[in-house]
């Protein structure tokens, strides 16, 4: 069902509005308000997909109601109801975050279709919401440890911002997992998260990669193509393994840094972009500098604000957190009955040696869980242990 409120203060209007709804669709479950102060009282107990709203009401008038209801269910499209000489306040209302505005008294197609339109646009809102909920579960950083706590505070600063932040830290740490928090809690949230593993792609091919190219630019270029930064544009791209890229591909990712433009291979056209940079690597960048394979200028522009990954091994109060986590997931990936982990087990996994970080921690858990009976004991990790 979905729940439409009605707040009008003439009660000849609201029966034409109820009929009108209740007779378009067995769907709409129609409530009436006969005044703002009313409607709003309902509107803080349930959740309505759509509020109808007269401006012109004693006690509280529709503009005030509009206000509320933005402060306490945003997500809720308001759509007003105006008098012939509420028309400019109509509009106004637009301007504060009304979903449109109809005259009286309603012309029904116009008044349908405005229904239907904020209806379907609520789903949307709804939806949207659940997705995020659930991307943002994907890269759930688990962990209660003053590292990881020192990450997440940092996160939630710098995040809003459009600051440029390099992630260092092991393979294995859960680099990537920060890249998408600061997306996810940006400004930039809508737009696209675009990830380059710099050392998965040949050094000759990372310029098109990432900048794209014109067709003709070299053999294999068969038509025009863009690169990385584009798709990123509005967005934030993730620039994994940075250290693993080539001097002259440095050079342009400089320069796109510096002046928010690129270059596709073998054009001259520049092509203006506003993408925010967020890196990583798991190597030391100082060292580079002084060996010549990393810029000094790059390395300053991309670390305006560094996040320190630790390893597993420093924080392994969060082992037991984490264990917990990966087997919820793992049951749930395989469709199977969720298993345990005795408390000597975590003990005993706590000690390891985990060279491989928190990659190879979701590995032996899964491991564990598929070879394990319904409870994962000590003698199954020492028998993992020894192998």
């Amino acid at each position: 069902m979905q729940h439409i409120l009605i707040i009008e203060d003439e009660a000849a209007i609201r029966r034409v509005l109820v009929k009108i709804l209740s007779e378009e669709s067995d769907t709409y479950a129609v409530e009436e308000a006969e005044d703002g102060l009313a409607g709003v009282e309902m509107i803080k107990k349930k959740d309505y997909d759509l509020v109808l709203c007269d401006i012109k009401m004693p006690k509280m008038d529709g503009v005030e109601v509009l206000e509320a209801v933005k402060k306490i269910k945003p997500e809720t499209p308001v759509v007003m109801i105006s008098g012939h000489g509420d028309l400019d306040t109509a509009v106004n209302t637009m301007r504060l975050g009304a979903f449109d505005y109809i005259s009286k008294p309603p012309d029904l197609n116009r008044l349908l279709n405005t229904v239907r339109i904020a209806l379907d646009r609520k789903e949307l809102v709804v939806e949207n919401k659940r997705l995020k909920k659930k991307v943002s579960k994907k890269y759930e950083m688990i962990g209660d440890s003053p590292a990881i706590g020192r990450i997440k505070e940092m996160i939630d600063k710098v995040a809003p911002t459009d600051a440029r932040v390099l992630v260092t830290g092991p393979n294995g740490t859960g680099k990537e997992l920060v890249a998408h928090w600061l997306h996810q809690k940006s400004e930039r949230s809508k737009g696209p998260m675009i990830e380059v593993n710099c050392a998965a792609i040949p050094s000759e091919l990372i310029e098109s990669e990432l900048f794209g190219h014109v067709k003709g630019a070299f053999t294999s270029a068969a038509k025009d193509r863009a690169g990385k930064f584009e798709a990123a544009n509005g967005g934030t791209i993730f620039l994994d393994e940075i250290g693993d890229m080539s001097l002259s591909a440095q050079a342009k990712v400089l320069r796109a840094l510096q002046e928010s433009r690129i270059q596709r291979v073998g054009s001259d056209k520049d092509i203006k972009v506003d993408v925010r940079v967020v890196a990583a690597t798991n190597k030391d960048l100082k060292k580079e500098i002084e060996d010549g394979k990393f810029r000094e200028d790059l390395y300053h522009r991309l670390a305006v604000i560094l996040i320190e990954v630790p390893a597993l091994n420093d924080r392994r109060e969060d082992i037991p957190l984490l264990i917990n986590h990966f087997a919820k997931k793992i049951s749930e990936e395989q469709g199977s009955a969720p298993k345990s982990f005795s408390d000597k087990a975590i003990k005993l996994l706590q000690n390891y040696d985990w060279t491989g970080n928190i990659r190879e921690l979701r590995n032996v858990v899964e491991r564990l869980i598929i070879l394990g009976e319904k409870e994962v004991s000590e003698a199954d990790v020492k028998s993992f242990a020894s192998k």
